[in-house]
């Protein structure tokens, strides 16, 4: 950004959390804690997928992919927000503000499609077991993965190549954690209007599309489960009650906010810490910690580490 196109802004304010010097402490110590156990959950991940010989499966590597794009997600947001906590000033160059929100709309794009792939997955294997292997090919895969990295990519530039050269010239102040493209956005210089609503079809239809799909693959899911076998619904059900609480938590804020009328957007920092913080935590607790076969994997490996040394 320079006076060229109008700007003078060269930094954002981050308001951050507005709470007493304690509290920002607790939540430093918290934010901290939950931000360390995701990275060292969804690199366990896969490293696990990827050395397990009972782990290379369709599910398994969708798993894997889900892992790092959680950490990526969260890594672009929490640690600059960690060590906001203990600053006064917490303030980011315009540069960084723009560089959060492309990563932040690149890996959320990128992961609402996998977990869209992933839920297809799960229907295949329920409702068309004898031709999982045929389907769900080496092929299919690694399509899903280079799909959803496109559609993130694609995603996050049709919005920055709009957004990069607003020019910026009055208030700078973000009410929020970390560079949020509807609060970005109304600080240009400029009308903006076009650009709103632009946000709204790109972003808000993008969480709708992919939560709908996936809501209904579950309930197809589940459908055809209770057909086949009443007594596998139970846990079926308590399986995918879990998925659909962490979907929720992931496109539950993306809707609220980049679906929601902008004039009255009103930032909301408790769904910005579910997007950002908890989500990429739970993703590997709901969908691969809690599996058998993972944990049994993870204690092999375990025991060679140990075995070896």
């Amino acid at each position: 950004m320079d006076l060229k196109n109008g700007s003078v802004v060269t930094e954002f304010i981050l308001q951050g959390f507005s709470v007493a010097w304690k509290l920002q402490i607790v939540f430093f110590v918290t934010f901290s804690l939950i931000y360390g156990a995701t990275v060292l959950g969804n690199v366990l991940i896969m490293v696990t997928v990827t050395c397990s010989s009972t782990l290379h499966s369709p599910m398994y590597f969708l798993l894997g992919n889900l892992s790092f794009l959680d950490m990526c997600l969260s890594t672009v947001t929490t640690p600059k927000m960690i060590r906001d906590l203990l600053t006064e000033h917490k303030t980011i160059s315009i540069w960084g503000c723009m560089a959060q929100m492309f990563f932040m709309h690149l890996f959320g794009g990128a992961e609402a499609t996998l977990l869209v792939a992933m839920a297809f997955d799960r229907y295949v294997a329920v409702c068309k077991p004898l031709h999982y292997r045929k389907i769900m090919n080496h092929r299919l895969l690694n399509w899903s993965v280079i799909l959803s990295w496109t559609i993130g990519f694609t995603h996050t530039m049709s919005q920055m190549v709009l957004t990069v050269n607003l020019p910026f010239c009055g208030p700078h102040i973000i009410n929020n954690i970390f560079c949020d493209l509807p609060l970005v956005i109304k600080l240009a210089c400029v009308e903006t209007y076009t650009l709103e609503l632009f946000v709204i079809a790109d972003s808000g239809l993008l969480s709708l599309i992919c939560f709908l799909l996936l809501l209904v693959s579950y309930t197809v899911i589940l459908a055809t489960v209770q057909r086949r076998s009443s007594g596998g619904l139970s846990k079926a059900l308590s399986t995918l009650c879990a998925h659909i609480t962490v979907v929720s938590l992931f496109f539950g804020p993306c809707i609220f906010i980049y679906a929601w009328p902008f004039k009255s957007f009103a930032s909301n920092k408790v769904l910005a810490v579910f997007y950002t913080v908890i989500t990429p935590l739970l993703n590997p607790i709901i969908y691969t910690l809690r599996n058998q076969k993972m944990q049994v994997a993870m204690r092999k490996l375990q025991f060679q580490n140990v075995s070896s040394t």
